[in-house]
């Protein structure tokens, strides 16, 4: 099989409330073969190759932003946002090669400070998207 792709959104507002938090979402936009659980937030690779990657949030004003992508157990990439007056939009895109097996996912990444993504029921502000490039028969 030489394709897989997932593009999940998440609605609802979110704030921490632990130190290493799965970041789960609510809607989804495409998610082939099921390989995306939107309970976990997780994407289950059973296609193998390198994947394009993509997170993008709202930030709350006057919050910190702060995540993670994922693959597995270890952070590939980091989103991060300062606390401000304004809220904004911020993106993070990366290639990831994965395995059969591997998870992707987002974290929520907690410090000293309140962590939070903006969302409203109405409108989708936040999303995670995935597709394979290149599958690891051709590579």
């Amino acid at each position: 099989r030489a394709y897989a792709a997932f593009s999940v959104g998440r609605r609802e507002g979110l704030h921490s409330a632990d130190a290493l938090q799965a970041v789960t979402f609510d809607t989804e936009l495409v998610n082939l073969d099921g390989a995306f659980d939107l309970a976990s937030g997780r994407f289950f690779c059973t296609a193998p190759g390198v994947y394009f990657v993509s997170l993008n949030v709202h930030t709350w004003n006057y919050k910190e932003t702060y995540l993670h992508i994922m693959r597995n157990a270890r952070a590939a990439a980091v989103l991060y946002a300062q606390p401000s007056e304004r809220s904004v939009m911020q993106a993070q895109s990366l290639l990831l090669p994965l395995a059969a097996g591997d998870a992707v996912w987002v974290r929520m990444f907690q410090r000293d400070r309140d962590n939070a993504i903006f969302g409203e029921s109405g409108d989708l502000y936040n999303t995670f998207s995935g597709h394979l490039v290149k599958p690891d028969a051709e590579l």
